[in-house]
């Protein structure tokens, strides 16, 4: 799909330096810019590139001054940095801007969906499944019975959500995603054996939720397994059954969160963080990556280590530890000093 500068400068609201019916039709890094290709230049350290740019239409802000001639017809905006991501997303709307129903899918006779949707092939729609308007559901995605998804949600290839998941509007589930699978529930008995405990619960996501590719989500045992609104969720997280997270909660890949743990609103989880069962975190807490919790938090803590401590004082021991083989070989010769003595 193709743009001319007069078009992308009235989607930015900006003016054009140049010829205003040149066309693009992809992006590019202005260092890497070729001919057909737009860009932008918003950090100063960058500036030299627009003198050597092939990118045929480059966004800069109102006052930035040209020292030498180019190439590069310009789009003059009140913040070139904002007006890419502006056009980023506008760029990524017309490029998903998929409708109908590809062929073959499977849609029972039972479910319903709204307007303006997109089900791509090879895609199952279970019994009594409710689909909302604005929906795009892409290839190889299965929503088993009884889901409802509202309006606004895209799921990517290869997603998989499972019976009674309910999903809010303006969510977003990337490829890979399981939503609902049983929860890892078993009990043993008296030879040893684990015997399954039924999980009967469901998931509910709430508006404006993201989830990275290859996370995981489990059903409840009972109840619900909840993530609440504006959650993001990076790729390869661990979520089991009954747990809850806060509002615009972020959480960074490969974490692992046990059973009825619950966290609060407004925490930042970083990579690889572990966190055992049927605890509470509370709202605001910052977590640094490979953390282990294992006990309730308080609000507004800073956390980092296995098990985790207070920042600050991490920090402080880590001081310590950094230089404990010269500590104990001062002990050691402190000792010997005793001995002779």
């Amino acid at each position: 799909m193709e743009f001319t500068a007069n078009q992308i400068a009235g989607i930015l609201e900006g003016s054009v330096e140049g010829n205003g019916e040149i066309t693009v039709s992809k992006l590019a890094k202005i260092e890497e810019g070729t001919q057909g290709s737009l860009t932008f230049l918003a950090n100063p350290k960058y500036k030299h590139y627009i003198y050597t740019t092939k990118a045929s239409i480059t966004i800069v802000d109102h006052g930035f001054v040209l020292e030498s001639p180019i190439n590069t017809t310009l789009i003059r905006v009140d913040d070139a940095y904002k007006a890419f991501s502006k056009l980023l997303e506008y760029y990524n709307q017309v490029k998903m801007n998929k409708t109908g129903i590809e062929e073959p899918v499977f849609i029972s006779g039972s479910s319903t969906y709204g307007e303006e949707i997109y089900i791509g092939a090879f895609a199952y729609i279970g019994e009594n499944v409710r689909i909302g308007n604005h929906v795009k559901i892409y290839p190889n995605v299965y929503i088993g019975d009884n889901v409802v998804l509202g309006d606004y949600i895209t799921v990517f290839a290869g997603a998989k959500i499972y019976s009674e998941t309910i999903i809010g509007n303006h969510s977003v589930i990337h490829s890979g995603v399981i939503i609902g699978a049983d929860g890892f529930g078993f009990t043993p008995n008296e030879k040893g054996e684990y015997n399954k405990v039924p999980q009967i619960g469901n998931v509910i996501i709430e508006e404006n939720v993201d989830i990275g590719a290859g996370t995981t989500i489990d059903r409840a045992t009972l109840g619900s397994t909840i993530i609440r609104k504006g959650v993001k969720l990076d790729n390869q997280i661990q979520i089991a059954h009954n747990v809850e997270i806060g509002k615009n909660t972020v959480i960074a890949a490969q974490t692992g969160i046990a059973g009825s743990t619950k966290i609060g609103e407004n925490c930042m989880i970083g990579g690889q963080v572990g966190i055992v069962g049927h605890i509470s975190i509370g709202n605001n807490v910052r977590i640094q990556a490979q953390s282990g919790i294992g006990r309730n938090v308080k609000d507004n803590e800073v956390l980092q280590g296995s098990p985790a401590l207070n920042y600050g004082d991490y920090n402080k021991s880590y001081v310590h530890f950094k230089n404990l083989p010269k500590i104990v070989e001062r002990l050691n010769s402190f000792e010997k000093k005793s001995e002779n003595d």
